[in-house]
């Protein structure tokens, strides 16, 4: 049997959201491969990524299941270039002890139509290929397609790992 799905309310970022936020990607920089950095961000870079995807009018969403940021999920460019500017990717974590409670759904998709809304047309996942394919099963349920893979781009906990590549059509 499954774990219940929990429902939580997406909303913007807020500042005193932060530290949840730090809390929440430390733990996968550190224990897991799901990111290929291997340390936790300073609160200060939280700020600075905060403020940056602002001024690009780009969102930053938490879930907040009651009173507790459980995931959060942001849009930034995919690359610097302009012409790129229309694409972004798609940065998804969630509270390790609430995974698989349809929370990466609920934040996925508002993240989906807040980055239509701001103007994307195209977002791209860069997903670690991990050996569990939760993220990929994310993905392809709100409608991102398998456009590649990266071989052993990334070396952490002692082994090669590739990405997955999934793109989706927002317009």
């Amino acid at each position: 049997m499954g774990r219940p799905t929990l429902s939580a309310a997406v909303r913007k970022l807020e500042p005193a959201d932060l530290g949840r936020v730090s809390e929440i990607f430390g733990w996968y920089a550190v224990n897991s491969v799901a990111t290929f950095e291997e340390a936790p961000r300073p609160l200060n870079e939280w700020r600075a990524l905060s403020a940056t995807l602002d001024e690009m009018s780009l969102p930053f969403l938490v879930a907040d299941q009651d009173g507790v940021i459980a995931g959060y999920a942001y849009a930034g460019p995919w690359r610097r270039k302009r012409a790129y500017r229309h694409t972004v990717e798609d940065s998804i974590f969630i509270s390790p002890e609430l995974t698989g409670r349809g929370i990466g759904r609920q934040l996925l998709a508002s993240l989906l139509t807040a980055s239509a809304r701001a103007g994307a047309r195209q977002m791209i996942a860069v997903i670690a290929d991990t050996g569990d394919d939760a993220s990929t099963r994310l993905h392809a349920a709100c409608g991102f397609t398998n456009v590649g893979r990266l071989t052993a781009v990334g070396y952490k906990h002692g082994r090669w790992i590739d990405t997955v590549l999934m793109q989706c059509s927002l317009a």
